[in-house]
């Protein structure tokens, strides 16, 4: 499974990106998909995951409410939708997938086996 991270980008403090996950070789379905971010200095941390049945979602609480993970009518796209960004957002954000997750492990990367290259998202305040 080959995935592609998309849609970062400069933004202002309050402003949005939607950020886009594809799978190429296969489709999401049957698989969690999940999108963690990396600052410069900082541990790679979870943002938020979807689960493909059911469709449940899972944000972390520094994001809960201002950032919306869902998946494309095709199966193969998941996106990350931002909004009202703050200057802390600002990291590398990496699409991560897995058709072999527990539910407890949905926030810990190394839970993970397929990875994207990363999109920068910065937001200047």
């Amino acid at each position: 499974v080959q995935l592609q991270a998309s849609g970062g980008g400069l933004v202002q403090a309050g402003g949005s990106l939607r950020l886009s996950c594809a799978t190429s070789g296969r489709t999401f379905s049957g698989y969690s998909v999940a999108w963690f971010r990396q600052a410069p200095g900082k541990e790679r941390e979870f943002a938020a995951a979807i689960r493909w049945s059911p469709r449940n979602t899972y944000y972390a609480d520094s994001v809960k409410g201002r950032f919306t993970i869902s998946r494309g009518n095709s199966e193969n796209t998941v996106y990350l939708q931002m909004s009202s960004l703050k200057p802390d957002d600002t990291a590398v954000y990496y699409c991560a997938a897995s058709s072999r997750i527990i539910l407890s492990s949905l926030r810990v990367p190394s839970a993970y086996s397929y990875w994207g290259q990363g999109t920068q998202v910065t937001v200047s305040s």
